[in-house]
């Protein structure tokens, strides 16, 4: 059986201000009324898969269980990185975990923010690379170039042999323009994807020979890693020693230099439009545009505006006489960009972390594993937020050192407990929570979600001043 491992640990920096350390690229919504891990999940329909095993950040667990929920799919294991260590050590933690539940497994390496239009074309070089990985190949996903993108990593192969897949001969990674104009006149050269399939056994095998010590590290922090239902971490202290490597460095670039080693390495050619959208250019690539070249989401009103990307969230975008740029508003932050020069993204993220960190970090719509809050005005000494609780839901026992609380109910019913009472709040009234009370608030209704205006007092109102007594999702130190 193929066993998919999703790989959801990209940050996304260049696709900000949608993107967000804490609400990063796999959980945006770029390409589809679906987020980029919900199409990658959508996208293994119809073939005979176990439920994916997902690898992410400490702090996306509650994401990828809720996008999971929101399509009615279920991941076998969420599988925690202590801390992010690039492809090779996530792909080495998913298959020890699928060597140990099927020796035979067949691994399929997907990353969580690609878009692939044609489906049944995937399937079908999904179905050849399985055929390759049972005879104990390696193998990887290769698309035709377009043109001499210098984003992307390249495969050299040769393309006489066969017409659906190619021994691979060479990886040549990110070259610069000249370089990528040449390999894409010499049509030996695909573009990578960065998809790979293998037997478990045969990764681990490869891992254990070129990278002993990511093997290493990835082993002892499985073997005393620790189960919380869906979720399993792995050992912090024994992850921290791996070394950080992609798969194409620890493993595939010396395998097929190394003349002594049988394993052999394939590229199967998936004759789909691909895309790894990872910026506003390839955002607007993979989005239908107008006549004139325009991609607009939200209130806009353009006039004279050619090949540029509009994306409007709180207010009305209005631009006139101009082309090829970037416009993206959210609730606290607003881009304007050359849509032709990807590389200035990183530098201005770079200089927005100096002054502006906190931008970088978080919406003002933060997400829990209860629902959400989204921040609606922030002054010197108090903060107003509104609470969505979802069905069934309930924030945690807590009590705060530094603030009080006023909650409104807008919408729905609550249950609150303060202190040693605990009462039921209807639309339209409200109660206060003294500093250093103990409280929670529940969602116990089976029809709706409950919706809270929270105004906060106190000198701090940091989210940090939360003292955690009990809760449903294990979030008591």
């Amino acid at each position: 059986m193929l066993y998919p491992i999703i790989l959801a640990g990209g940050s996304g920096t260049r696709l900000w201000p949608m993107s967000r350390d804490e609400f990063p690229k796999p959980f945006l919504r770029l390409t589809s009324d679906k987020s980029m891990i919900q199409e990658t999940v959508l996208r293994l329909r119809s073939t005979n898969h176990a439920e994916p095993i997902v690898v992410c950040n400490e702090d996306h667990r509650f994401l990828v269980l809720d996008h999971f929920e929101q399509i009615s799919h279920r991941p076998f294991k969420i599988i925690l990185e202590p801390e992010g260590k690039n492809t090779a050590p996530a792909l080495t933690l998913a298959a020890l975990e699928c060597f140990t539940r099927d020796p035979e497994s067949i691994l399929i390496s997907l990353h969580a923010d690609h878009n692939i239009q044609d489906i049944a074309k995937f399937h079908d070089a999904a179905l050849t690379g399985m055929k390759l990985a049972k005879s104990g190949g390696v193998v990887t996903f290769g698309v035709k170039p377009k043109y001499p993108n210098t984003g992307f990593g390249y495969i050299e192969t040769d393309q006489t042999i066969n017409q659906e897949y190619w021994p691979i001969k060479n990886f040549i990674e990110k070259p610069n323009t000249k370089n990528a104009t040449e390999m894409v006149k010499s049509g030996n050269y695909l573009w990578n994807t960065g998809m790979f399939m293998m037997k478990s056994s045969t990764w681990l095998d490869l891992i254990k020979l070129y990278a002993p010590e990511i093997f290493l590290s990835c082993r002892k922090a499985m073997e005393r890693g620790k189960t919380d239902n869906l979720f399993f971490r792995p050992d912090r202290k024994a992850f921290e020693t791996c070394p950080t490597e992609a798969i194409d460095y620890a493993v595939m670039e010396k395998m097929t230099s190394d003349t002594e080693n049988d394993t052999q390495g394939w590229v199967v050619h998936m004759d789909t439009n691909w895309s790894d959208i990872g910026t506003w250019a390839s955002v607007w690539e993979n989005k239908n545009a107008d006549s004139f070249g325009n991609v607009t989401e939200g209130d806009v009103v353009i006039k004279s505006v050619k090949n540029s990307i509009l994306m409007g969230e709180s207010r009305t975008i209005v631009a006139a006489g101009l082309s090829d740029i970037v416009v993206v508003d959210t609730q606290d932050a607003v881009l304007i960009t050359d849509l032709k020069n990807n590389d200035l993204m990183k530098e201005i993220v770079n200089e927005v972390a100096v002054c502006h960190g906190d931008i970088l970090k978080s919406h003002n719509r933060v997400h829990r594993p209860w629902g959400y809050y989204q921040i609606i005005q922030t002054e010197e000494n108090f903060q107003v937020k509104q609470l969505h609780i979802k069905i069934g839901a309930a924030l945690s026992l807590q009590r705060h050192q530094h603030r009080a609380e006023q909650w409104v109910v807008v919408r729905g019913q609550a249950t609150v407990t303060r202190n040693d009472e605990t009462f039921l709040l209807q639309e339209k009234e409200s109660t206060f929570i003294p500093i250093g009370s103990i409280h929670r608030l529940e969602n116990k209704s089976e029809q709706q979600p409950l919706e809270i205006i929270e105004i906060q007092f106190g000198s701090y109102l940091g989210e940090d001043d939360i003292i955690r007594l009990s809760d449903n999702y294990n979030r008591v130190p």
